[in-house]
Parts: structure tokens; C-alpha cells; sequence
């Protein structure tokens, strides 16, 4: 099996299967994920359902932590750059 909805390539729960894997390369492999999922699909949602699947099971996984770092920035709202963000004279 390949993956789900959720996680098309198995990226995720292949994350949840290397051993000693550290919080970088589960960066790494978080932005292969967010870049290999469609873009009609709901990214929180997904996060949601993984996280739901996967971080009860595995408790101090660096994978859960870069999850729910994903899920908190998406929450956060953003600064916009450029010309609009410079005071007015």
C-alpha cells in the first residue's frame, strides 16, 4: 500500500517507521509531504487526521512535533511584505 488521502506517497507513515529518525529530516520530510499533497485536499485536515492516526501510538516522535508546528503556522496569520507593509510618509 502506498499511501492514503492523506498521505498519497506514505511519507508520513514511513516518517513513524525509521528509527531514531531526529527533527530535521522530519522537516524535510514534512515539506515532501505538503508539496506532494493535491491542492484541492484541506492541508489542516489532513494534518488533523494524521496527527489523530499516528501521535497517540508514537508519544515524543519528533514527527508529532513538526506536525503540530505545521498546523499551529497555518493558523497564524501572515505579515504582508513588500510596499504595503512600509509606513506611509
Amino acid at each position: 500500500m502506498k499511501g492514503d488521502d492523506n498521505d498519497p506517497k506514505g511519507l508520513i507513515r514511513e516518517a513513524y517507521n525509521i528509527e531514531g529518525i531526529t527533527k530535521p529530516e522530519c522537516r524535510s520530510i514534512f515539506l515532501d509531504w505538503a508539496l506532494s499533497l493535491p491542492m484541492e485536499r484541506d492541508t489542516g485536515q489532513s494534518l488533523r487526521q494524521l496527527l489523530g492516526m499516528y501521535s497517540a501510538d508514537n508519544p515524543g516522535h519528533p514527527m508529532n512535533e513538526v506536525m503540530q508546528e505545521g498546523l499551529s503556522g497555518m493558523e497564524a496569520p501572515r505579515r504582508r511584505g513588500g510596499w504595503r507593509s512600509r509606513a506611509r510618509n
